[in-house]
């Protein structure tokens, strides 16, 4: 019953959505109703309010986690280039995804690289960037020394890893991809070239191993949100979602991560909304954990992946396209997250022009289109002044704000303030 009320649901949203071409506007009529507040902020002083005063609402943070993966943050080529991954990515984003691979996170057997991952988190955590780890568990690679134990020894391991992560990481990492790609769990390459692991998940079921992985990632850290995540966006997903949940029917994840690999074209507006409206159902935030649109105009093969170039053209239309996603995305309701894949074309997936900066770290057309979105026309800073109540009101995005209060006497007082759903209202008091 439930997959054909989500079916229905997305036949008649697009409908509706999709009836005029004027898609931008609609678009932008949505991000106004779901992602921002009326909120009203009231000045005392000794007591008594305020009439006059000035109001200062600046943006620090919205609340949407806009972000990339972090892979290449102290791998790049030079100092230099380091430095300008590092600048020009906390000038963007609120959200890092930092990577976990099991194969590669311990190459050497009990030698996790926590200390790697310490210092990303802290400097995530410095510059105000929510850190996310990903993946705790995914048969793609055995790790090598895995030949060297039995399966009962690698299941406990798995889980432990898991735990040992989650609660290691628990004042620093806060959100999870907990397992990867359970769809195709028996994939040719994953059979191949994770055979363990793949073997461990046909003993215990997919869905039974994916439900002990997301109570190991609970156990490590209780108040973590702990995603699914999948490239796979049909109802075969839908089905597997449906039977993670615990004994009472209760869903062990909190939100539901879609990948959306774009390197052999990009999703058209209908093709986004029918996904986000499919997901949507579950009554969990959705997560767009792996979003790539290359900026080349050759044609890519995904049998082949072949190595593609970035070009002034491709960079243009991978401009206008992220523009468009990145819109239709924000103004989904549903929608929480969007994270891109990969940040700079240095060390992007498949070798593929797929960054928001070049090899040389130059920031491509698409970078600051999409740094004009965050930054100015999805941020509020905005300057009123009370009325003859003490209050003074607009409509603000949802975040984190510096509110700096002027009194007509010159006193000044700053504070800070989370706007939300449930908190929209403030009183500034000042001696």
């Amino acid at each position: 019953m439930k997959r054909i009320i989500l079916s229905l649901t997305v036949v008649l949203s697009s409908t509706f959505v999709f009836a005029q071409d004027n898609w931008q506007a609609e678009a932008n009529s949505r991000i106004e109703q779901h992602r921002k507040e009326n909120v009203v902020i009231t000045v005392v002083q000794n007591g008594n309010v305020v009439d006059g005063a000035t109001v200062e609402l600046q943006m620090l943070r919205n609340e949407f986690l806009f972000g990339a993966n972090i892979f290449m943050w102290g791998h790049c080529n030079s100092d230099a280039a380091n430095d300008a991954y590092k600048k020009l990515y906390a000038d963007l984003y609120n959200f890092a995804t930092l990577g976990f691979y099991w194969w590669d996170y311990e190459g050497e057997k009990d030698a996790p690289k926590y200390d790697y991952s310490d210092r990303v988190a802290e400097w995530c955590a410095k510059n105000g960037i929510r850190a996310k780890g990903h993946p705790l568990a995914w048969n793609f690679v055995d790790p090598s020394w895995v030949k060297d134990i039995d399966d009962d020894e690698l299941y406990r391991r798995q889980i432990e890893r898991i735990t040992k992560c989650a609660e290691r990481f628990r004042g620093k990492i806060k959100v999870w991809d907990v397992i990867n790609e359970v769809t195709n769990w028996d994939d040719e390459y994953c059979l191949k070239n994770a055979a363990r692991l793949s073997k461990l998940m046909k003993q215990h079921t997919p869905v039974e191993f994916t439900k002990a992985c997301f109570a190991a990632a609970r156990k490590g850290n209780p108040s973590a949100v702990l995603l699914i995540n999948d490239y796979v966006t049909s109802a075969k997903y839908v089905e597997l979602i449906e039977k993670i949940v615990d004994a009472d029917g209760k869903p062990l994840y909190d939100a539901i991560g879609i990948q959306s690999h774009m390197h052999g074209g990009v999703w058209n507006n209908k093709e986004i909304w029918d996904t986000c409206e499919r997901f949507a159902g579950f009554g969990k935030p959705l997560h767009f954990t792996e979003l790539t649109i290359i900026s080349t105009t050759e044609k890519f093969d995904w049998g082949k992946r072949p190595t593609l170039p970035t070009s002034d053209e491709g960079e243009r239309r991978q401009r206008d396209d992220v523009v468009r996603v990145y819109t239709m995305l924000f103004s989904h309701p549903s929608v929480e997250a969007i994270t891109w894949w990969d940040f700079s074309d240095q060390g992007a997936w498949m070798n593929s022009p797929a960054g928001m900066l070049r090899k040389d770290m130059s920031p491509k057309p698409a970078y600051e289109a999409l740094r004009k979105l965050i930054k100015e026309t999805w941020t509020t800073n905005e300057t009123k002044k009370t009325d003859n109540t003490g209050t003074t009101k607009l409509r603000a995005f949802r975040g984190d704000y510096s509110v700096t209060v002027t009194l007509p006497n010159g006193i000044k007082r700053e504070t800070a303030v989370k706007i939300t759903k449930d908190k929209k209202e403030f009183r500034v008091e000042l001696d």
